[in-house]
């Protein structure tokens, strides 16, 4: 069971990729295969470097890197689409998963993502998750990404909850300061494929 930290909290906040969904190597595999039709290069080092940035954000970064000029909504479109084909393969993070078990019907639950609420749906449903949240905040809700507490506020608004009663489940470094920035306590979830990869970095926070 992942340890929490000591507090009376009066809901609980999930990241979804990385945090209650074990789709980081699903997701890396859908960029590659979008990135490939632009003939771009996305090494794995550096997708889990970006931890925390948009879809759209590294796009334009790649761009800038490689001379491209890939439409970053049309390639973001195809790498979701990539990734949908691969829902079938993912699973939940158990450590996270027991939480929300336990404190579906005691505790308001929230998802703070930076993906989309279409993506974030899929990957729920898939998981048999998607009833047990009372509110879904996605990448569509809010205009300043993490590290910025933006998306955190407002699902703290969104469950009438005040921020300092909130706990955070996060497996990436802005994540965490986002929640900090919020005025949140906050919980670090190790990156499954962690154990066997000397302890790579989380990937980008969608």
């Amino acid at each position: 069971m992942l340890p929490l930290p000591s507090g009376e909290f009066r809901a609980y906040l999930f990241d979804c990729d990385g945090t209650i969904a074990d789709s980081m190597p699903l997701h890396y595999v859908a960029w590659q295969q979008a990135l490939a039709e632009w003939k771009c290069d996305f090494p794995e080092d550096l997708f889990y470097a970006w931890g925390g940035r948009t879809v759209v954000d590294i796009i334009a970064t790649l761009n800038e890197q490689q001379g491209l000029t890939m439409p970053p909504e049309a390639v973001a479109r195809r790498r979701e689409e990539l990734y949908r084909e691969l829902l079938p393969r993912l699973t939940a993070v158990p450590e996270v998963r027991q939480h929300i078990d336990r404190a579906h019907r005691r505790l308001p639950l929230a998802v703070v993502s930076g993906s989309t609420t279409e993506s974030v749906t899929a990957s729920l449903k898939t998981l048999g998750l998607l009833e047990k949240f009372d509110v879904l905040v996605c990448a569509e809700d809010y205009t300043m990404a993490k590290p910025d507490p933006e998306g955190f506020l407002l699902a703290a608004r969104r469950l009438g909850v005040p921020p300092e009663s909130c706990l955070v489940f996060e497996d990436t470094e802005l994540g965490i300061q986002a929640a900090t920035a919020a005025g949140m306590a906050s919980v670090r979830v190790p990156q499954p494929r962690a154990a066997s990869n000397g302890g790579r970095p989380a990937g980008p926070s969608w």
